[in-house]
């Protein structure tokens, strides 16, 4: 089973944080997730964090940390999703992958229908009560 290396941004702002929903035409269509996406063979996990927030949400972040590492196993293919902690600073919203966003407290998470591999985030980021500010 092919391995697909991504990566997501868990993007603070006023005490809240980001998640994305799927647009219905594309994988696991409909859930909420942490936006981000492919990394590509030349670039690193930051460079790809960059580049695939500019093409689907026109948005810049300042990535503070390295946060965790999930690999999740859909019945086609694996992810390892690889999680950093940004700090928002602006976007223009126009979305290409997503057809919704929603700033949402850490503690309300998992009220939401989010994508598998990234409920291992939403749990962790749940318990470790991440300052968002």
């Amino acid at each position: 089973m092919d391995t697909i290396k991504v990566v997501c941004g868990i993007i603070c702002d006023k005490n809240k944080v980001l998640i994305c929903r799927r647009g219905l035409h594309k994988s696991q269509g409909g859930c909420w997730e942490f936006p981000g996406g492919k990394i590509e063979e030349t670039e690193s996990a930051e460079n790809a964090l960059h580049r695939e927030l500019k093409e689907e949400l026109g948005m810049t972040v300042i990535i503070e940390k390295y946060y965790d590492t999930v690999v999740h196993s859909y019945e086609t293919f694996t992810i390892e999703l690889i999680g950093y902690i940004c700090k928002f600073k602006k976007a223009t919203f126009n979305m290409t992958d997503h057809d919704s966003y929603q700033w949402v407290k850490i503690c309300e998470l998992c009220n939401w229908e989010l994508a598998p591999a990234d409920i291992p985030l939403a749990k962790q980021l749940i318990v470790n009560k991440l300052p968002t500010q």
